[in-house]
């Protein structure tokens, strides 16, 4: 039993606490502190205990992976999340896979940008880090797994409790020593490199929203109401581009290992995620509004301020419990319900009471709004994107409401939508047209004054090449749907828009552009989002007119297709054949006929039955053992055009008997469109296991016979020594048959064993043939005679149904995206100078 590692973890989440509340104590006495020489004081006290915080995460960070790299499933967090076939860089996974780990990567960013604060901006330091300090003190409460005697009650979840304490399971009771073997393992749908990438990077962007919060806090509470706006921009900005990097890499795992078709479900976590993102979006601009112009001051307190509590409300949401089945990506409820709805209200009310005592004392704007102003656009623009959020907040918190109105003793029965996919395509296609016809209008008032005349001027050009390419779009596309047209049209005109104003800016002031180009992005993800979601169409039709199953609806017999192994079908203008089951090895890149290998004793170990190829390159020697992943199963299905192979695809399903099963697509990527497979359901074991009654022939050896109408020979009879990779014990004795048999495409071979035991009974172990649906069993060997006896039974042969959808000109949204993070650098780093010149001349 390794305690000391686990001691040391507990000892730095609990010094990390402590840390952060001496820091916060500090901190604070220092923003408050009478005169200069004890508010330098307070503030190196603050400062010095806020490093012993960063030093005690990492200890705690570190202790954690010790564990888990090191496989101690003495731990429920290792024994939970992981296992010891585990590829070294999915451990990273499993730090985060839990609650615990997830918090502590969140702790984690907020010691990162605390340590950048301390280092770039002394003047806010006390303030800032004061607000930081606080979050981090909650945050690492999570995670304190502590009990306080008397009252029984339990602050956090600890990370590092042992297995013993978290299962109340008899063994320990009899050997309380107990260490499993090995872990329960990773869900085999974060076993994705864009698992070891997405969750970082989102888990930085809600630690990034922390800052701006921290410096309006810091500006309300020291009564400097216009001086926060500038250092908190460019973290605000900061925030914007690694929030959304968090979403659009989810978006792009969920396309890529999901099998709902598509990149964006409307599930509850996504949208308690997407809201604060627009709200922030909304923040940046009227943030830019007041540094630029002096105006929407009070709007960009209210809607910094919403962003981080949109955020705690999101964690409240995910990890309290109480979306229960509403959600496939919430967290199990740890008993934080309680912890977490306190975190959510302290900060609540503490921005709601700071704001309401400074409110009348923020400076009025310095002129009024026109409707000819580009503040005037920013502050519709904003409003715009919080109520496109407060579209989807509503439907997500029905949960909650249901709860509240049951503390309160209503009877409510609030749900959440059915179809949440049509339910919020419907509403928030009409805010993205709003924001799409903003965004190209705001630009031109966003660089020089401008008059009606002026305005329809600018707009002559970008309206005329919107509705141009939009004639040429919908002639083409066969667009007819009115919403759909009237996005697409917005989204032409809003691309056209800023590209005539990045033409005109990148010449003269390239740092200027990253708007226009983040606005570009934006237009060209509406017309990926427009043709990729609402004009994705099934095309593995089933034109047969037979029903895979009476038991299924229509639908899925309509859009589904059942394809026997090596019987080709049409689709998509494509001659498909579906060639059989494969497994993956764990260390080269292939797939294997799963005819190729020889199974043994280790579920995750076999031994080549000959030499394998794959795409001509040859990967293992016959009798050579490799690793695979048993739970995956791969279908490969080829394309075909006038007889020549296009492509193959290379579907899988995920059978895990503690997750269930799990379909992935595979996807071929062309540039107007993907290809997306998956395979809606595999051949049952059922199936696989109904043989119909052995057939017993006796034969020659070497002779000629018929197999279910397939011909078939006995080519040889071998005496082995060894099975599954294992040798024999001396009593017994082994023979294999070789059997080939004629398929449709390709001879196939199989190897039956007969094995004899000179003290007991021996043993049959048959051989299949999958893929004609054939078992052969070698029954008898009749050395008078050179004859043998051999069992031949038969079943279905291998099938699989797919469903395959095409998703026109997605990669016109990934291009958006692209230049959306491009404008965003553009525009962060633009700010970080403009604030790194404004320090060095001390004005911050």
């Amino acid at each position: 039993m390794h305690y000391s590692i686990g001691n040391m973890g507990h000892f730095f989440t609990v010094t990390a606490f402590v840390a952060a509340l001496l820091a916060a104590f500090s901190y604070i006495r220092s923003v408050h502190s009478p005169s200069d020489g004890l508010k330098q004081q307070w503030l190196l006290n603050g400062r010095f205990v806020f490093y012993i915080h960063v030093l005690a995460v990492a200890g705690a960070i570190i202790s954690l992976f010790v564990i888990i790299y090191n496989h101690y499933f003495e731990y429920y967090y290792a024994y939970t999340y992981s296992d010891r076939r585990l590829p070294a860089h999915y451990l990273f996974s499993t730090f985060w896979n839990g609650q615990e780990g997830s918090f502590l990567l969140w702790i984690f960013w907020h010691t990162v940008l605390g340590l950048i604060l301390i280092r770039t901006n002394r003047y806010w330091e006390a303030p800032v880090l004061a607000v930081v300090a606080v979050v981090q003190a909650f945050l690492t409460s999570m995670i304190l797994g502590v009990v306080i005697p008397g009252i029984d009650l339990k602050i956090g979840s600890s990370p590092f409790i042992l297995l013993r304490d978290a299962l109340n399971d008899p063994i320990f009771k009899v050997q309380p020593d107990f260490i499993p073997e090995d872990g329960q393992g990773l869900n085999p749908l974060l076993q994705n490199y864009w698992m070891v990438i997405h969750p970082p990077v989102l888990f930085l962007g809600f630690a990034a929203t922390l800052i701006p919060f921290s410096f309006c806090m810091g500006g309300l509470w020291m009564r400097k109401y216009r001086d926060w706006i500038r250092p908190a921009l460019p973290w605000a900005l900061f925030a914007g581009a690694s929030l959304g990097l968090g979403i659009l890499l989810g978006g792009y795992w969920a396309y890529e290992t999901l099998n709902f078709g598509g990149y964006w479900n409307w599930d509850p976590v996504e949208n308690a995620v997407y809201v604060p993102w627009l709200v922030l979006i909304a923040a940046i601009h009227t943030m830019i509004a007041y540094k630029n112009s002096h105006s929407a001051l009070k709007a960009s307190v209210v809607l910094t301020l919403a962003v981080f509590i949109l955020i705690l409300y999101s964690t409240f949401l995910t990890r309290s419990g109480v979306l229960g089945d509403a959600s496939v990506h919430s967290f199990t409820d740890l008993g934080l319900s309680g912890q977490l709805l306190i975190y959510l209200l302290f900060f609540l009310i503490a921005a709601a009471i700071l704001v309401a005592m400074h409110w009348k004392k923020f400076p009025a704007d310095e002129k009024e709004i026109s409707a000819y102003s580009r503040e005037f656009w920013i502050f519709v623009g904003a409003a715009v994107l919080c109520l496109m959020g407060f579209q989807v907040l509503l439907p997500t918190s029905f949960p909650v409401i249901n709860k509240i109105a049951a503390w309160a003793g209503i009877n409510s029965n609030l749900a959440t939508p059915a179809d949440q996919v049509t339910f919020y395509s419907k509403q928030q296609i009409w805010f993205a047209v709003a924001i799409a016809v903003l965004s190209g209008i705001g630009q031109f008032f966003w660089w020089k004054k401008i008059n009606r005349q002026q305005l329809l001027a600018e707009l002559y050009f970008p309206a005329l090449a919107a509705l141009v390419l939009f004639i040429l779009l919908i002639s083409t596309a066969k667009i007819y749907q009115p919403a759909y047209l009237i996005l697409s049209l917005a989204a032409l005109f809003t691309i056209a828009a800023n590209i005539k104003i990045l033409s005109s800016v990148i010449r003269s002031s390239p740092s200027l552009s990253g708007g226009a180009i983040a606005h570009t992005g934006m237009g060209l993800m509406l017309i990926g989002i427009l043709f990729s979601s609402g004009y994705s169409r099934v095309v593995s039709l089933n034109n047969t007119g037979m029903l895979i199953s009476r038991e299924l609806s229509e639908e899925f017999n309509r859009e589904n297709l059942l394809l026997f192994v090596n019987e080709p079908r049409e689709m998509y203008g494509y001659e498909i054949e579906y060639k059989g089951e494969r497994v993956e090895p764990a260390h080269k890149r292939g797939y294997i006929s799963k005819r190729d290998i020889e199974y043994t004793a280790n579920p995750y170990e076999v031994i080549a039955r000959r030499d394998i190829y794959f795409r001509g390159k040859k990967l293992y020697a016959k009798g050579e053992k490799f690793a695979i992943n048993p739970e995956n199963t791969f279908y490969e299905i080829e394309f075909r055009k006038n007889g020549v192979v296009k492509f193959v695809q290379y579907p899988r399903v995920q059978v895990n008997p503690r997750f269930g099963n799990m379909a992935s697509p595979d996807i071929t990527r062309k540039i107007s469109l993907d290809l997306y497979t998956h395979v809606s359901a595999p051949m049952t074991e059922e199936a696989k296991q109904d043989w119909s009654q052995r057939e017993e022939l006796r034969i020659k050896r070497n002779a000629t016979f018929f197999a279910n109408d397939y011909v078939a020979r006995i080519e040889e009879l071998q005496r082995i020594n060894q099975i599954g990779g294992e040798p024999l014990d001396s009593s017994f004795l082994a023979v294999k048959a070789r059997i080939t048999v004629d398929g449709e495409h390709e001879t196939y071979t199989a190897e039956p064993v007969l094995i004899f035991g000179t003290q007991s009974r021996g043993g049959l172990l048959a051989d299949e043939i999958p893929e004609l649906g054939l078992r052969f069993t070698l029954m008898n060997i009749h050395p008078q005679t050179d004859e043998i006896t051999i069992g031949i039974e038969s079943r279905q042969k291998d099938w699989v149904v797919i469903k395959a959808l095409e998703k026109p000109w997605i990669n016109i949204l990934w291009l958006g995206t692209g230049l959306l993070m491009t404008g965003f650098g553009i525009a962060i780093a633009r700010r970080f100078r403009e604030f790194s010149l404004m320090r060095r001349k001390g004005q911050e």
